[in-house]
């Protein structure tokens, strides 16, 4: 790598705020929905629980506060990067205490808590691009998925996996202090220096305008993350319905999925150099779309152990997509307000995703799991393809203009 980012040293900042991400998250979002529907919880209502994240996908909404406004402390990002993250210490702090409180108000100190990371994410992904050359962003891609790889396995794998000894208090206290550790780092980031070597901007005019050239980009992003998560997402549920302990399913949720992540994330860069962006998306995918056969083979025969084996299988080849899915997303998001970009990329192509994330146990419940499973295979099949098509038409485009992106 060129000497800017020679080593992993210069990824710590970004590997330790992706941690918080992951963690907080894992905790807040990940966790609950298995513990309550190991208590009992109908899946129609361990769906709403999905509202939770619903924050992630409304970005858009304020990121071009983000791209307008800088704050008076530190650079045009690290300003918002440490208000947000700031502002979800002291949020995990306030719920800590509130362990008696009624559902609805720490439901909602919950989303308030996700806004504030989410906001987070978007301006240090704003960073990434403005201040990282093109050629280095599979890096830092891979840096943050072994950043929220890591987080998940202490937000869930931990936290939840040590709740019943923790306590309620103890691990909000936790996730706090962890959240407030990673920020250190980012703090010594040479913003300024390093400004504008994300190469030069693709200059766009007004929103409308903005949104009219990404609108292509997002459909395809939010018909691919709707359908991986019909496809995968409600796996573990489907794993208690069929008897897994709630300890194995757990361990499978917050220790192998992200430790498979965390090794397909560093295995990526490697990858893509020998096989293709597109053709390792095209690998990925296929091997998705087999474990989720098998997962409706497995639902069908009523056998855990298949069952278990299927998930593993989405865990290790879902784990190929993540690294060129993200680096295309900074492709796409260069342009004067890389915030709002990244936002309309990521948030609204999450936020569009989101009924189906909601209504997808309800609609297992409905129709069984093996037809469930079997129904999104086509949906997951098309989605794959159209966004690999997006993805392959931007590298030609790349390639004609002499661009370094990868390949």
């Amino acid at each position: 790598m060129p000497s800017a980012l020679s080593g992993w040293r210069p990824l710590a900042p970004f590997f330790c705020l992706y941690v918080t991400f992951g963690a907080t998250l894992g905790f807040l979002a990940g966790g609950a929905p298995l513990i309550l529907r190991a208590r009992g919880l109908d899946l129609a209502g361990v769906g709403l629980l999905q509202l939770i994240t619903l924050p992630v996908g409304l970005t858009f909404l304020w990121a071009a506060l983000l791209d307008r406004v800088r704050l008076p402390f530190l650079g045009r990002r690290l300003g918002w990067i440490v208000a947000a993250q700031g502002a979800t210490v002291v949020l995990l702090a306030i719920m800590s205490v509130g362990e008696d409180w009624p559902l609805p108000a720490l439901l909602a100190l919950a989303i308030v808590t996700c806004a504030c990371v989410a906001t987070m994410d978007i301006a240090l992904e704003a960073l990434v691009v403005e201040t990282v050359p093109a050629d280095e962003r599979a890096f830092v891609a891979s840096a943050k998925l072994c950043g929220g790889s890591l987080g998940g396995i202490l937000g869930v794998g931990v936290l939840v996996g040590s709740y019943d000894s923790l306590g309620w208090p103890a691990a909000l206290v936790a996730c706090a202090a962890l959240d407030a550790l990673c920020l250190l780092p980012i703090l010594a980031y040479p913003e300024a220096r390093l400004q504008g070597a994300g190469g030069p901007s693709e200059r766009r005019s007004g929103g409308f305008e903005r949104l009219r050239g990404l609108t292509g980009h997002i459909a395809a992003l939010g018909a691919y993350f709707a359908a991986a998560y019909l496809v995968g997402g409600p796996n573990t549920l489907a794993l208690l319905d069929l008897g897994v302990p709630l300890g194995r399913v757990g361990f499978l949720t917050g220790t192998v999925l992200p430790a498979v992540n965390l090794v397909m994330a560093l295995m990526a860069g490697g990858l893509a150099a020998r096989f293709g962006t597109v053709r390792l998306i095209g690998i990925g995918g296929t091997g998705v779309f087999a474990a989720g056969g098998l997962m409706a083979a497995a639902c069908a025969a009523r056998s855990a152990d298949l069952a278990v084996t299927a998930t593993v299988l989405n865990f290790v080849f879902g784990g190929f997509l993540g690294v060129p899915v993200f680096t295309l997303i900074y492709r796409w998001s260069e342009g004067p307000r890389p915030a709002t970009d990244y936002a309309l990329l990521f948030g609204a192509a999450f936020f569009a995703a989101m009924p189906l994330r909601v209504a997808a146990p309800a609609l297992a419940g409905w129709a069984g799991w093996p037809g469930y499973f079997a129904a999104t295979l086509p949906l997951y099949g098309a989605a794959l393809a159209w966004l690999a098509l997006r993805i392959a038409r931007t590298l030609r485009a790349d390639r004609a203009a002499g661009q370094g992106a990868p390949r």
